[in-house]
């Protein structure tokens, strides 16, 4: 099976030209990356469901993040088709920080550094002056843990972890803890 046979097509609203809300774009080694629109909502959704251990939440909060928060996230492609994304936000009185909610690569995909490219690229793009990063990572993620703190070297800042969401601060029950990483000050990359 290819790599792009694994791999959902990236669609969108008008499927004959670029995607409508693209504010950026760039290519590399065969993946194109460019912030989330509107019309990316329901592959990231079918996306998540296929990684088995994302929390999936509903269509509507992904149609909602690629519509209002495009300057925050981030879809890779191979081969015109879904490779991964980002999706974050700016926390309220918080300008300098952004907030990643949901990182998914393809199972094809994954391996390759391509969480860590999207990262770059959510912090080099996003508006603004992004000087730290914050996600919340549960304990037994450690293929998360190993994207912040990889990403943290990369750019050669502080990576304090602390605790947030308690688990039994989750009304369903069975939720891990989540702990809150921040990263940061990040400097501007050398490119």
């Amino acid at each position: 099976m290819s790599v792009s046979s694994m791999m959902r097509p990236a669609r969108h609203p008008d499927a004959s030209g670029p995607p409508s809300g693209v504010l950026w774009s760039e290519a590399c080694d065969g993946l194109s990356l460019r912030n989330a629109t509107f019309g990316d909502g329901a592959d990231i959704w079918r996306l998540v469901g296929e990684t088995g251990v994302l929390d999936l939440n509903s269509p509507y909060a992904y149609l909602m993040m690629g519509n209002w928060f495009a300057d925050t996230s981030v879809v890779a492609a191979a081969d015109g088709r879904l490779a991964g994304f980002v999706m974050g936000f700016s926390p309220p009185r918080q300008a300098d920080t952004v907030f990643v909610w949901q990182v998914g690569v393809a199972a094809a995909m994954r391996g390759r550094g391509l969480g860590r490219r999207m990262l770059d690229a959510l912090v080099r793009r996003s508006p603004g002056a992004i000087r730290y990063l914050e996600a919340t990572v549960t304990p037994s993620n450690e293929a998360s843990e190993a994207l912040f703190r990889g990403f943290a070297r990369s750019r050669a800042a502080r990576c304090a972890v602390s605790d947030l969401f308690p688990s039994h601060a989750f009304p369903t029950g069975g939720h891990e803890a989540e702990r809150l990483f921040r990263i940061g000050p990040l400097l501007p990359r050398q490119q």
